[in-house]
């Protein structure tokens, strides 16, 4: 089977409702499917487990759009150095656009890079493999500053309410050597984060689904956060995260729960960093 190409197509921003699928043979008579069944849950468990490597289901970018993703991301690249990480984790669509305008080091987003924007964050992503649900639906929706508080020596804001309390509590009951990792995140920093994987390969928009939820289905945009070890660094975002004492601790606390478990039905890999708030 060929890989297939993501394209660009008017029926392509709509979301696709969901609808149950239905076996029948010509004949009329109920066939017995369990084995396709069976060879599918295992092809998908096997997806989420090798989530880096290519499978031929896997949906690319087309290869013309490449020049675009790269500006794109450059752009994004820039601006993240230029505003701050704090404050890029806060940033909307629109003041994103005023910023590129603004400051001639980052540049103004051509007609192109918008249209490339909106094509990635209306796309039925489910055509490449993530399940999951879209929490976040207008490419320009918007962080109100005064519903979120920047958490001291971590470069990261949560919500206020329960995401700061639940984020306190794992802090009293896991102690000092825990740290929040990732807290809230706009529209525009999971693009960064969802362009950079799309880019690191090759334009494999399943594979960099397989690792991070596209923009617009991040439920870091509403209340969820990520904690890892102090001073594990990048291992924080791997499977030897489970190894630390910190992550033996959360589990033992047992009330807590995590977005994507292992051997989840959404097509993201194992994630046991991410806590789930909302």
């Amino acid at each position: 089977m060929h890989r297939r190409t993501f394209l660009k197509q008017a029926a392509f921003f709509l979301t696709m409702t969901a609808r149950p699928i239905v076996f029948a043979s010509t004949s009329g008579a109920v066939e017995d499917h369990s084995n396709q069944f069976d060879s599918h849950i295992k092809d998908q468990l096997l997806k989420k487990r090798l989530f880096n490597k290519v499978y031929d289901e896997d949906i690319f970018l087309d290869k013309k759009l490449f020049p675009v993703l790269d500006a794109s991301l450059a752009r994004l690249i820039k601006m993240q150095k230029i505003v701050g990480y704090a404050n890029f984790c806060l940033l909307n669509f629109d003041d994103a656009i005023r910023i590129g305008k603004s400051y001639s080091a980052i540049g103004s987003f051509s007609k192109k890079e918008l249209e490339f924007f909106e094509m990635i964050f209306y796309s039925r992503v489910n055509e490449y493999g993530f399940m999951g649900e879209k929490p976040i639906k207008t490419i320009t929706e918007k962080i109100i500053k005064k519903k979120v508080k920047k958490i001291p020596a971590t470069g990261n804001y949560l919500y206020r309410g329960k995401p700061i309390e639940l984020y306190n509590q794992i802090k009293k009951k896991v102690g000092d050597d825990v740290i929040l990792t990732s807290g809230v995140r706009s529209v525009m920093k999971q693009f960064l984060l969802f362009l950079n994987k799309a880019s690191a390969s090759c334009g494999n928009l399943s594979m960099a689904s397989r690792s991070l939820a596209p923009p617009g289905y991040s439920f870091h945009g509403i209340g969820d956060f990520d904690v890892g070890k102090k001073g594990y660094g990048i291992h924080n975002f791997t499977e030897r995260f489970i190894q630390t004492k910190v992550y033996k601790k959360l589990i033992n606390l047992g009330y807590l729960k995590f977005r994507y478990e292992r051997d989840n039905n959404i097509g993201v890999r194992f994630e046991p960093w991410h806590i789930k708030v909302v």
